[in-house]
């Protein structure tokens, strides 16, 4: 027999306004095992299914407004109908379930060629694992299927964190195909789920502003991603990145790509940055995608900090007409303090900038309105004039 649990009207009131999480406090009564729940109202009017997380101070998570059973079939459905708004990427890697944005909170699935990583970040959702492996081989058909629930959000859930092969067998290195761009991601290793998918298309937008025979920089380059469009148009790419062994990848990036124009640097961005301003240096185009700042609420004040003070010294390298394309993924600096910061960091700098794009998510990340937790990653594209 299913478990019902009753919300307060303040918790019913969410997911009728659109939001799929009812909180601890709006919990009238609760059950020790984690999974499926009917929900009902304080006067005990159904409101649907949702996953129940009983450590959680998410603890309702909702999933389905009827009630349909939810077994293997009905993942199904939900996970094919992800797969058909995904039609048109012009690539052989992308996000195929994200999340909440898909209706499927808590939940990521990355389809990286012919094999996929998963992430069950919930209590709930872990209940329904065999479900959802079953219809994941079902529709994806993959030669073999990661689990990455490494996240530290598991502990917030009472779960263990871990990397566990489910079926078949996934490679250390996967060839990611990115429009005319290709990398290697890796699955058992690598952030995020072995690559930054959600920037795919600000790379390709980031490329083809490049300016031709120019040159470029790549501030926190990572594997290379950004720097391999770049090197696609420009004369010289400058590539900088604290991490050795990341740019190591980047390395074995451009040589699939037949690029020897990049130039990779292990430093510190911040401070090489400044000491170019100092010696003069200038680039035609910049790319600034730093890590999350801000993982928390409390840490945005110093994370705005950080985003001006890169985000100035980047504007002072821009050469007249350069490019600057900058972002970030942190969640709490929502899009107007990021833009804000921007306005701030132009006036300290002295430049005249124009807004010429606003960047968000790619298709594969669909950000969901009434679900701000969906959006995460916001940019712009500025120009020097």
């Amino acid at each position: 027999m299913t478990t019902t649990i009753r919300v307060s009207p303040k918790g019913a009131a969410r997911w009728t306004e659109g939001h799929p999480w009812i909180y601890r406090t709006d919990v009238l009564g609760e059950t020790e095992a984690p999974g499926v729940v009917h929900v009902e109202d304080r006067r005990g009017k159904f409101l649907g299914q949702a996953l129940w997380s009983p450590k959680s101070e998410i603890r309702l998570r909702l999933l389905e407004p009827t009630k349909r059973k939810i077994d293997a079939e009905w993942w199904r459905e939900r996970i094919s109908a992800c797969l058909a708004r995904r039609m048109g990427i012009d690539s052989n890697a992308y996000r195929v379930v994200h999340g909440e944005g898909d209706g499927l909170p808590s939940l990521v699935v990355d389809r990286y060629d012919r094999w996929a990583v998963v992430q069950l970040l919930s209590a709930g959702l872990e209940t329904m694992r065999a479900e959802i492996l079953a219809a994941l081989v079902d529709v994806l058909k993959p030669e073999g299927i990661l689990l990455r629930n490494d996240a530290s959000v598991r502990k917030h859930e009472g779960l263990p964190e871990g990397i566990e092969l489910v079926h078949g067998a996934v490679p250390e290195s996967i060839e990611v195909r990115e429009g005319a761009v290709r990398f290697l991601a890796a699955p058992w290793s690598g952030q995020k789920t072995g690559a930054f998918l959600d920037q795919r298309d600000n790379r390709a937008i980031a490329g083809a502003l490049t300016r031709p025979g120019g040159t470029a920089l790549d501030c926190f380059a990572y594997h290379g991603s950004f720097a391999m469009h770049l090197a696609r148009r420009a004369g010289r790419v400058t590539a900088v990145d604290q991490s050795k062994e990341a740019l190591v990848r980047g390395t074995e990036n451009a040589v699939l790509n037949g690029l020897a124009n990049i130039d990779w640097v292990e430093a510190d961005a911040f401070e090489l940055v400044r000491s170019w301003e100092r010696a003069g240096r200038k680039f035609d185009t910049i790319v600034v995608d730093p890590p999350a700042f801000a993982k928390s609420k409390s840490a945005v004040a110093g994370a705005l900090r950080g985003y001006h003070e890169i985000n100035l010294r980047a504007m002072k390298l821009l050469s007249p007409g350069g490019t600057l394309v900058t972002a970030s993924c942190s969640f709490h600096v929502r899009l107007p303090m990021f833009l804000e910061m921007l306005s701030g960091a132009a006036s300290d700098s002295g430049r005249r900038l124009t807004l010429a794009r606003i960047l968000g998510q790619g298709q594969d990340h669909p950000e969901i309105v009434t679900v701000p937790e969906t959006g995460y990653l916001k940019g712009a594209v500025l120009v020097a004039q």
